[in-house]
């Protein structure tokens, strides 16, 4: 039997060909305290990657597992091989996400025989107290500037940036944004987490998701047939894990984006905002919003800004 306390708890390699799957993995381990070593291909096993990791490891193979990796496997004298994983469900359909989770660890947890493993709890503070996310279009970075500018960086907000724009123009938006204000703006272009006084813009050709612990992961694939990005996407996986601590706002623009699963996104209780159409420069947007019935606020860019700091202070 091995050891339950944290600090001895065995490392785990994953065997993974997908992307997605292999984050789902890193996620999971993540939260119940199991310290994942590496992520390894099958190629990369078969050419001896792995040939000078520690023994007695947990070995997860989620890839086929014929007679010539199983030989390569036990060749470093692994502590358990577990074998055959179902896919990782999206983490927009965070109920059966939860499941996939709960699955895993419950199969490590009797084979390993360690009923201790349990989900972490937090023991520091977030370093945000509310996210923001900003979708916008046609004629939204005046807007967006105005909002940013009387939003002091310094708040417990996180921000990300969704804005149909130019893949070829995108990485212009971080200057742009940010002439006359304190926020560190980029566009996210590998996985990270959101940060307070952080400004993050949604990719145009990569799908993200965004996970309850703040962390963000690019997907192997673009965002289909539609937006681009897609606002009522991101707005529904952000709903669905950070709840009332989203604050959606919809700026000017073209089109209804944004205005897709606004039922669901009230049923997390997330706050759904949109910019006046007397201040917009292109009004289709924000009023899909307006006249979904499930707009909580509406205002100038910097009226909203304004109401974000009452929001914020009104938490403490």
């Amino acid at each position: 039997m091995l050891d339950a306390s944290s600090k001895n708890r065995p490392l785990v390699v994953v065997v993974c060909d997908d992307r997605s799957q292999f984050f789902a993995f890193d996620d999971t381990l993540h939260e119940f305290g199991l310290k994942l070593l590496g992520c390894f291909s099958a190629e990369q096993v078969l050419n001896g990657k792995t040939a000078n990791l520690p023994k007695r490891l947990i070995w997860l193979i989620d890839v086929h597992f014929d007679g010539e990796l199983q030989d390569a496997v036990d060749s470093n004298q692994p502590y358990l091989v577990l074998v055959g994983f179902t896919p990782a469900p999206n983490l927009s359909n965070l109920q059966a996400y939860q499941k996939w989770q709960n699955a895993l660890i419950r199969q490590l947890r009797q084979r390993l025989n360690l009923p201790q493993i349990q989900k972490i709890q937090q023991t520091t503070p977030k370093p945000w107290r509310y996210v923001l996310l900003l979708g916008a279009s046609m004629g939204g970075i005046s807007a967006l500037k105005d909002f940013l500018s009387h939003l002091p960086a310094q708040m417990p907000v996180a921000i990300v940036v969704a804005y149909h724009f130019d893949a070829k123009m995108i990485h212009t938006l971080p200057k742009t944004l940010t002439q006359n204000n304190d926020w560190h703006c980029q566009v996210i272009t590998t996985n990270q987490s959101l940060r307070s006084g952080s400004c993050l813009i949604v990719p145009i050709d990569r799908k993200i998701i965004f996970d309850s612990n703040g962390r963000i992961f690019l997907q192997n694939q673009d965002w289909g047939d539609g937006y681009q990005p897609n606002i009522s996407a991101i707005l529904k996986n952000m709903s669905d894990v950070y709840n009332n601590e989203l604050i959606s706002i919809i700026f000017s623009g073209m089109g209804d984006d944004g205005s897709k699963y606004l039922s669901e996104t009230r049923s997390n209780s997330s706050h759904i905002w949109a910019q006046s159409l007397a201040s917009s420069s292109c009004i289709s947007q924000p009023k899909a919003i307006i006249d979904s019935g499930y707009c909580q606020f509406v205002g100038t860019p910097i009226e909203l800004a304004n109401q974000v700091i009452t929001v914020v202070n009104a938490s403490h």
